[in-house]
């Protein structure tokens, strides 16, 4: 079969071919056993350490969260049963569901959800935010906890519940963990356990159904309600080549293609076997990251210079291809189509070779090599990043592109090292959902110095206004105050928006109850 085949090509360990291959052949899978190639291989599943989208979507499966999103963005209770916020708002108390346990079977705790809460909030912008609006926690018994604020936060649910980075629950022992080690214990609350003694880096990662997990009794809606899993296993193959995965696809060789590239849309749509669906509301946003701590990208008008050498409608074109899937322009940090969507401030977003050149003068470039990671199985971002790879060269800047795959990337750009020692300077990713379009929830805006994301984006006065948009309770309000936070972003870039598009998935279509719940989730699904 294609899918055999492919097999033999990427994998160099014979006990390795043969595992994949049994897990690939469907007269050894269950009916209940789903078979999806993911967009990167897992490597890392600590969801603190990284933001990976690999890394995000394992944990959705591992692990459960306290508030999750419905369709409307709006918070809604998952671990927690009730909860109460004090006519001040400064107290909120939570009691969680009775009769959660870990997979290792222990009682899932107020305990342990406060150490998860503490971890998440070490690398978590909004957790950040929050804490120090906070008193801190008071556990009140096995079940209960409370949050004490000592100055006015007004987005406490939105910030357990957030949908690109939210805070994911572990038990204590693992939660207390330094955050500077990544946690390799992948024990969760969540729907399905992981199955640590199967998972090959590279080829496969394997899930199980948690006997034991007791869903909401509720329709589930976007991330919230009930997390019915109805597979009993679930198997995550990694194959770099899409031409592969499109053929495994079509011949049933596997059942979910979780990131098809763009142009194979029309052909997968003309497939009676396959259903094509868009499953983010909002889209996805597409970004350069320039590592703040180094030069040139440490002072602002090299970041800013980015800007001036960004052509969207062509980057999008290289990545879409079909106008229909994504935006000639859209200058907001904050996703278009959002509720904060704003076209305060922006400068550059077209190309402008001369100012580009000006401003890296100023920030003092002498043409030093600018190292730029080129992910080789990544093709969206890989054709983005060649477009302002060539804008970055016609302004005369020493680009030095070091291809790699995403997995490694995404372990090399958590470095703090010098570019010239095994660090860099620029990489392009992404980022989809609701969490973009919010100031605080956007994980790539966060720009606090050594506590924002990868990338360390520092602007104290950014992170000053952030603060006071967060302590506003009322939305309308809140909404005033983004003009001002993305006119200052426009000066000190975290990162540069490099246009907005739309990532369906696809899967064979006797797959039922997929989601449109913003990331790829693997509840509610039926294979008939």
């Amino acid at each position: 079969m294609v899918f055999k085949r492919a097999i033999r090509k990427i994998a160099s360990a014979s006990l390795l071919i043969a595992g994949i291959a049994a897990a690939a052949c469907p007269a050894l899978a269950s009916d209940k056993t789903l078979r999806a190639v993911v967009n990167a291989d897992l490597k890392i599943i600590d969801p603190t350490w990284s933001t990976a989208y690999v890394t995000i979507r394992h944990s959705y499966l591992v692990y459960d969260n306290l508030f999750a999103l419905n369709s409307k963005f709006e918070p809604k209770p998952q671990m927690v049963d009730s909860y109460t916020v004090s006519p001040d708002r400064m107290i909120y108390s939570f009691t969680l569901r009775k009769g959660m346990k870990w997979h290792d079977g222990t009682p899932v705790t107020a305990a342990d959800c406060v150490a998860s809460l503490k971890r998440w909030a070490q690398r978590n912008a909004m957790g950040q935010h929050m804490t120090r609006a906070m008193e801190g926690y008071e556990i009140v018994d096995d079940l209960t906890f409370r949050i004490k604020l000592k100055e006015k936060f007004g987005l406490v649910l939105e910030a357990l519940a957030g949908a690109e980075a939210p805070a994911f629950m572990m038990p204590k022992r693992i939660a207390e963990q330094p955050i500077d080690k990544q946690i390799t214990d992948p024990i969760g609350s969540g729907p399905f356990i992981m199955k640590r003694d199967e998972w090959q880096p590279g080829a496969k990662a394997v899930y199980v159904r948690n006997p034991d997990y007791i869903p909401r009794n509720e329709p589930a809606d976007y991330l919230a309600g009930g997390k019915v899993a109805k597979l009993d296993r679930v198997e995550w193959l990694y194959i770099p080549d899409n031409n592969t995965t499109l053929s495994a696809l079509q011949a049933g060789e596997i059942d979910y293609f979780e990131a098809p590239p763009l142009d194979f849309v029309q052909l997968m749509k003309s497939d009676p076997n396959i259903t094509v669906l868009t499953i983010d509301l909002l889209g996805v946003q597409m970004m350069a990251r320039p590592n703040s701590l180094f030069p040139p990208f440490d002072n602002y008008k090299a970041r800013q210079a980015l800007l001036y050498l960004t052509n969207q409608a062509e980057a999008m074109q290289a990545v879409v291809g079909d106008p229909d899937y994504y935006l000639k322009s859209c200058v907001t940090y904050f996703m278009c189509g959002s509720e904060n969507e704003t076209k305060a401030g922006v400068v550059g977003l077209t190309v402008d070779i001369e100012k580009a050149k000006a401003l890296f003068k100023e920030a003092g470039y002498k043409g030093e090599p600018i190292v730029v990671m080129l992910p080789t199985d990544r093709p969206q971002y890989q054709a983005a990043e060649n477009v302002l790879i060539a804008a970055m060269r016609k302004a005369g800047l020493n680009v030095d592109v070091q291809s790699q795959d995403w997995a490694t990337i995404t372990a090399r750009r958590a470095k703090k090292d010098a570019p010239d020692k095994g660090g860099w300077n620029l990489f392009v990713t992404s980022q989809g959902g609701p969490d973009p379009a919010s100031p605080l929830a956007n994980i790539w805006f966060n720009s606090q110095c050594d506590k924002a994301n990868i990338g360390w984006a520092c602007d104290e006065e950014l992170t000053k206004l952030v603060s006071a948009w967060a302590q506003e309770s009322d939305p309308a309000k809140r909404r005033t105050m983004v003009d001002a936070i993305q006119t200052r972003a426009f000066v000190s870039v975290p990162y540069v928006n490099l246009g907005q598009y739309v990532q369906p998935i696809a899967f064979r279509s006797n797959i039922k109850g997929v989601l449109k719940a913003g990331v790829p989730v693997y509840w509610n699904i039926e294979k008939q």
